[in-house]
């Protein structure tokens, strides 16, 4: 009989795309593979688009570290979904749950915890987010990223594998890059993204300067769900999308650099392609600062170059985009150095021993 996985994770793309990495190799190993996630997140939107994977969806509330009435009914909501999830996993009987994060994992570790299934938690971010947190105890393991990251989780049960990199973002095309965009071989690309959710402040201050950095690039600006402004269209050397899902490795293989928020599935995956990074990470004000660490991390190792926000205006984000051009052939030779720590086939070793 197939062994059987239900993976977990979602509320943005960087809870997703670590599971999505791992997903056909087990299946391609003969795994049954599950998924649990929310009615409506981005984890259903893209977990629907893979073949041979079964999506659940619970009821879910958000971790919020703000003021918010939903504050008041999402604990209603988070106690459904663990009852949900129990319920699920009971009648599925999954041999291991792997959970990313994000605020959808909680019921579900709570509703294999109960149901005595071994828990795999990731964590990308050097610091441990607020839905991990809540997860470690119930962990049976707990992959990291960041060799750092040890030191802020408290437990014996820390395994170091590296990052998780999707295999086909190394098959990306410059060639259909560039006919998607409608773009020349004569002009550097750079790419702008602020995540699956968008960044407003990053948009809005690409587009303020278009008319000084089209001389000098073309731009593929991956803006957010509702956030493209038909008004720029009049710049041939400036694309906009909301997202991009498979053409974004043909994208990629056609970028010079990349501007772009400092999520760690996302700087890791701009590293293993080896395209220079200019990072403006989401600030303390509205996060728990772990973008912040982990900018200054790749920094540390001459991967990037960083732009806090609390900094960013129209000369110090124009002065930081042509620094990281011109330093663009000097940052790549640090990303060779990196090298590739086969993350994926570390976890996957990991999910079949304590599976067992």
């Amino acid at each position: 009989m197939a062994k059987r996985i239900l993976f977990t994770g979602g509320g943005s793309a960087g809870h997703v795309t670590v599971n999505i990495a791992l997903i056909p190799k087990l299946v391609n190993m003969g795994w049954d593979v599950k998924y649990m996630g929310s009615t409506q997140g981005i984890e259903a939107e893209l977990v629907k688009k893979l073949a041979n994977v079964e999506y659940t969806s619970i009821s879910t509330g958000k971790l919020r570290r703000y003021l918010d009435w939903e504050n008041v009914k999402d604990p209603f909501r988070v106690i459904k979904g663990v009852f949900q999830a129990y319920q699920c996993i009971r009648k599925m009987k999954p041999d291991v749950v792997f959970s990313k994060g994000g605020f959808v994992s909680v019921p579900v570790v709570l509703g294999a915890w109960l149901n005595r299934v071994p828990i795999i938690i990731h964590e990308s971010d050097i610091t441990p987010g607020l839905a991990n947190k809540i997860s470690i105890p119930f962990a049976s393991k707990i992959c990291v990223t960041f060799p750092e990251t040890k030191e802020h989780i408290n437990s014996d049960k820390v395994l170091y594998v590296g990052a998780i990199i999707r295999e086909e973002l190394m098959h990306g095309s410059t060639s259909k890059g560039l006919n998607l965009c409608n773009f020349s071989k004569n002009k550097p690309v750079i790419v702008c993204m602020g995540g699956s959710l968008g960044s407003q402040r990053m948009n809005e201050i690409l587009r303020r300067n278009l008319h000084h950095l089209i001389n000098k690039f073309q731009i593929v600006h991956i803006c957010g769900k509702g956030q493209i402004d038909n008004s720029y269209n009049i710049y041939r050397e400036y694309k906009q999308f909301e997202y991009v899902h498979s053409d974004l490795v043909d994208i990629l293989a056609m970028t010079d650099i990349v501007i772009s928020r400092a999520g760690s599935n996302s700087i890791f995956e701009f590293l293993s392609l080896k395209k220079p990074m200019l990072l403006i990470p989401l600030s303390k004000e509205v996060s728990r600062g772990d973008q912040v660490l982990n900018a200054q991390s790749f920094k540390t190792s001459g991967y990037c170059e960083i732009l806090l926000e609390e900094d960013m205006d129209d000369d110090a984000f124009k002065e930081a985009i042509h620094n990281v051009f011109e330093k663009r052939f000097e940052i790549i030779e640090k990303m060779e150095q990196s090298g590739n720590n086969n993350a994926i086939n570390k976890v996957v070793e990991l999910i079949t021993t304590i599976s067992m």
